[in-house]
């Protein structure tokens, strides 16, 4: 019997590291701090017609609104309740974001903050994006409801009641994360709360949860929670479908908790990935883009099939999270679409691109002082919408990387070659490379600071093939670079270290 229950809980782990995406669909991305209005628009006009698979969405729970500094991203890392009202949005909203996304195929993974309530200073009132009264101060969160009976303050042995020492796991799972109230998700009142939060969500056709601070939460009660949560839909997913469940911990070494603590759960964000790519891309430290050949576990990673992976994350690339100057942003344009193409083109772990607005810098000392600022709001605080310029571009201040050719016709890349294997590379011993997708796809990248003149064996079948990076296949013709493959699989490059985007990617629903 212990044996069958055993089987049984490894099978509902196992399916948890399962994105549930839809139609051969192998890319999701975040779409931080849209209005739910606007992330429904962009499923039907442009995410399903190309091939994204689902989207990660901003913390929806009831939250503080703090106005100094004012309305800042971080507010809704802050719950004090889990009534689903925020500055995206209705609950109304949300239900009709969730079913119009699920109806073109794409899914929706919700970033659940439930390791914590606001700050221990968020005072008393009615300032949440709902409109209800809580009291920080006394741990009072009617809305749920919460008591000061329900938080990790008895357990946590330092002085101020903050962690304090990365290296002692006690402190990390029990003391408040820079004095955010720390729930006690042990007691089975806490984890029927949270459980019953998520599955509200999954009844309305959620496909999955970011799970935030997860190194904050200890495995044994994450593993009760999960173990609470319903199957998906049966609308929109097979029957028995589990939630996909990536769990944030940021784990680059030299800690006493490790991201394997997490692997039985679900998959896990691989910090490592940005930060050493970053250092690559950039040729920090003596880094080449040839030393690749082994990207993966043979970097010291976490094995693929645990693995989440992204170039740079709402946090980090705020200076925040993990990896330091080396994370490539869109601030980084040139540099950045070559990551972000080299990460769809390779087939470690799934991937998860960043889709993000602008905002004012200020860099002192290398420090943005200017990392909270929220997103592109009127003067009330609302989240202005995402217009659509004629270019595909977006306006208002919203960056929507997803959009750019290079990393939409990447996304695309992906799923042709999905299922590939990594083969026929290539280097010069610097940062040229190149290498195939089975016989589906090829990538040739020029980061060296001169030109790359080389034929190569792609793997593919010969054709005229279109590059997808200066342009894509429109009506049988290339709007780009044509590449033509011999009937031996060779072609030849050459891409210049001047050019806007010097790379080339063909596959084969590019052939004309």
């Amino acid at each position: 019997m212990k044996f069958l229950i055993l089987v049984a809980l490894l099978g509902l782990s196992l399916a948890q590291h399962d994105p549930n995406t839809k139609h051969g669909r192998t890319a999701i991305v975040h779409l931080f701090e849209r209005r739910w209005a606007d992330i429904a628009a962009e499923c039907q006009r442009y995410l399903g017609p190309n091939g994204f698979g689902g989207v990660q969405i901003s913390p929806l729970s009831e939250s503080i609104v703090v106005t100094n500094p004012w309305r800042p991203w971080w507010q809704r890392y802050q719950p004090i309740g889990y009534n689903l009202c925020s500055r995206s949005g209705t609950e109304n909203e949300l239900k009709d974001m969730i079913t119009r996304c699920n109806n073109v195929g794409v899914n929706i993974y919700v970033d659940a903050v439930i390791n914590h309530m606001c700050g221990a200073g968020g005072g008393a009132g009615t300032h949440s994006s709902c409109g209800s009264y809580f009291n920080a101060n006394n741990k009072d969160f009617p809305t749920v409801p919460y008591s000061g009976l329900d938080f990790n303050d008895g357990k946590c042995k330092t002085g101020s009641g903050n962690i304090e020492n990365y290296n002692d796991v006690n402190q990390v799972r029990n003391c408040r994360l820079v004095g955010l109230l720390d729930l006690s998700l042990e007691k089975d009142y806490v984890r029927g709360k949270v459980a019953g939060f998520m599955n509200k969500l999954i009844n309305m056709g959620v496909a999955g949860f970011r799970v935030d601070a997860c190194k904050h939460m200890w495995p044994g009660d994450l593993s009760a929670v999960y173990g609470s949560l319903n199957n998906l839909n049966t609308k929109w997913f097979p029957s028995g479908s589990r939630p996909f469940i990536f769990q944030e911990v940021i784990d680059l070494g030299g800690e006493p908790i490790t991201s394997k603590e997490y692997f039985g759960l679900g998959r896990v964000t691989e910090f490592k990935y940005g930060a050493k790519l970053g250092n690559v891309m950039r040729k920090w430290n003596g880094e080449k883009l040839s030393y690749l050949k082994n990207w993966g576990e043979g970097w010291g990673m976490m094995p693929t099939d645990k693995a989440l992976v992204f170039v740079d994350n709402h946090d980090n690339q705020r200076g925040h999270g993990a990896g330091g100057a080396s994370i490539v942003t869109f601030w980084d344009a040139r540099l950045y679409k070559m990551a972000v193409g080299l990460m769809l083109a390779h087939p470690y772990g799934v991937t998860r691109v960043m889709s993000s607005y602008r905002w004012d810098r200020n860099i002192v000392n290398g420090q943005d002082k200017n990392d909270w600022i929220g997103p592109p709001s009127n003067s009330d605080g609302s989240t202005k919408p995402v217009p659509i310029n004629p270019d595909s571009t977006c306006g208002n201040g919203w960056v929507c990387e997803h959009r750019w050719r290079q990393i939409k016709n990447m996304v695309i890349f992906r799923n042709v070659v999905n299922g590939q294997p990594f083969a026929n590379w290539w280097d010069n011993q610097n940062n040229q490379i190149a290498f195939s997708r089975g016989s589906r796809g090829f990538i040739v990248i020029n980061n060296d600071d001169w030109d790359l003149d080389v034929t190569l064996n792609t793997g593919m079948p010969g054709g005229t093939y279109c590059d997808v990076i200066s342009g894509q296949k429109e009506r049988g013709r290339c709007t780009g670079k044509e590449v033509q493959v011999g009937g031996n699989g060779h072609a030849s490059f050459r891409i210049s270290n001047m050019e806007e985007d010097p790379f080339i990617a063909i596959h084969a629903d590019s052939k004309l």
